[in-house]
């Protein structure tokens, strides 16, 4: 499970907070859309959510979790990734920064750091006479199992 700068309980008092600041009505769904996200650390598509949600929350239909997720985005929660044509995928936000490893054939999505990585950048942006602010990088690959996999 991923280390979060954030405590669950203090994900869900900004959140609550949120709701009251949006003059929304309390909703369990919200709360377990992002303990499911929180709990699960990695990259859930809304289909991987409404599963885990459905198990708790009979009520929770598809729809009002795309809607959820919509509003936590908005406001900061969570943030995503699109990944490939199937949609996006989602994770708690405000974590360290990272970039994404995304495997064209199984979908496997992996978090890495590059310093040298992240100092290019600047200095690319710097060669332009622009200052970075920020930046989002996914790079597609097959990974080992794939490949080995393939060569079998």
């Amino acid at each position: 499970m991923k280390k979060y700068k954030e405590s669950f309980k203090t994900i869900l008092d900004r959140l609550h907070l949120s709701i009251k600041k949006n003059n929304l009505k309390t909703s369990k769904q919200r709360e377990y859309t992002l303990k499911a996200i929180y709990d699960d650390g990695g990259h859930l598509s809304p289909e991987d959510i409404f599963a885990i949600i459905k198990k708790t929350c009979k009520s929770a239909s598809i729809s009002s979790i795309y809607r959820i997720l919509s509003f936590l985005e908005k406001e900061g929660f969570v943030s995503s990734i699109e990944v490939d044509r199937s949609g996006k995928r989602y994770e708690i936000a405000g974590g360290a920064h990272h970039d994404h490893i995304i495997c064209v054939e199984c979908g496997k999505i992996e978090e890495f750091c590059n310093d040298e990585i992240e100092k290019l950048q600047v200095e690319v942006t710097a060669s332009h006479k622009s200052k970075l602010v920020g930046h989002d990088m996914l790079l597609y690959v097959v990974c080992d199992k794939c490949l080995k996999k393939a060569s079998e």
